[in-house]
């Protein structure tokens, strides 16, 4: 798939603090795209460079295989984890006057607005101050603000900050049919089971380097640990987990007496698995084999501790 965004070799400094350090990544069009990294990694600096907040140092980026312009700002539609609305206006006020600024005339602006307004159901509160806000409800606005302009690049830094599950619910399914629609977006977040549900690709800055990138099921498969977890019941008077080490090391295990069921989790080799599973229904009932895939989590934290090992 052909990138929307690539990013060559970017760096960034404050003063002696290296923010970013010949960073490249590429973002394929069409797709979600996950940033990952822990607090300090560098992703916001990265995240502010692409909307010309701030500019790089050395390196460069490409919108569309052209390099970034200042008139690109209009094909990009940012959602910043800080927010910001200006408390004393209305609420359909403000959302027109920062849909405005976004290119759109008043008409287009108020007929979008009253889309997104209708489809988040929010018509109601068009005539309230921003004060009387609850938190999950002003960030519903940002994110109408972000997106109507249909943008060919969106970029969500933590979006589901201060929602309910249910609202948090709401914007992942439209962000799902932005994606569906055509849009390319960025995904910052530091909630992993977001990253599951939603992400493609990721990549993850540590210490302002890129550490890891790629497709995510690709990275999980680089990732597994040839474990499986099995559940086991076996025949009366066999003698349990103790005759399969030799096949295969358990990993970790635990008994239900009351059944008379192993759950364990099990290290195998690829070629050992016929062999393996001949042997637990030679001895009992295999109820469940299934192969244990590491969670983005899981890939984060080691990459991140790896890397703390080897600094």
């Amino acid at each position: 798939m052909e990138p929307i965004l690539s990013i060559r070799e970017v760096s960034k400094s404050y003063g002696n603090f290296k923010a970013l350090d010949k960073v490249s990544l590429e973002v394929p069009a069409h797709s979600i795209y996950g940033l990952l990294g822990p607090n300090g990694a560098g992703k916001t600096t990265l995240i502010r460079i692409i909307n010309q907040i701030t500019f790089p140092d050395q390196g460069e980026i490409l919108l569309g295989g052209v390099p970034l312009r200042p008139e690109h700002v209009a094909h990009i539609g940012y959602l910043p984890e800080e927010r910001g609305l200006y408390k004393n206006m209305k609420v359909g006020e403000q959302a027109l006057y920062l849909a405005q600024l976004k290119g759109l005339s008043r008409a287009d602006a108020r007929k979008e607005l009253n889309y997104w307004f209708e489809k988040l159901d929010i018509g109601d509160w068009w005539n309230r101050k921003v004060q009387e806000l609850s938190k999950g409800m002003a960030q519903k606005i940002q994110f109408i603000t972000t997106v109507l302009h249909r943008p060919r690049l969106l970029i969500f830094d933590e979006p589901f900050s201060g929602f309910d599950p249910i609202n948090a619910a709401l914007i992942k399914d439209q962000i799902l049919e932005l994606r569906r629609e055509g849009a390319s977006i960025i995904f910052s977040t530091h909630r992993m089971e977001s990253v599951e549900e939603l992400c493609e690709y990721i990549a993850l800055i540590h210490r302002s380097h890129k550490i890891l990138e790629g497709r995510l099921a690709n990275i999980k498969k680089a990732y597994r640990k040839n474990q499986y977890q099995v559940r086991w019941m076996p025949r009366d008077g066999d003698e349990g987990l103790n005759g399969m080490q030799v096949l295969a090391p358990v990993v970790r295990s635990a008994f239900d007496p009351d059944e008379k069921i192993w759950d364990f989790v099990v290290r195998l080799e690829d070629e050992k698995q016929g062999e393996f599973m001949e042997y637990l229904t030679g001895r009992g009932v295999l109820t469940a084999f299934q192969e244990v895939i590491p969670s983005v989590n899981d890939i984060f934290i080691q990459t991140v501790q790896n890397q703390e090992t080897d600094a």
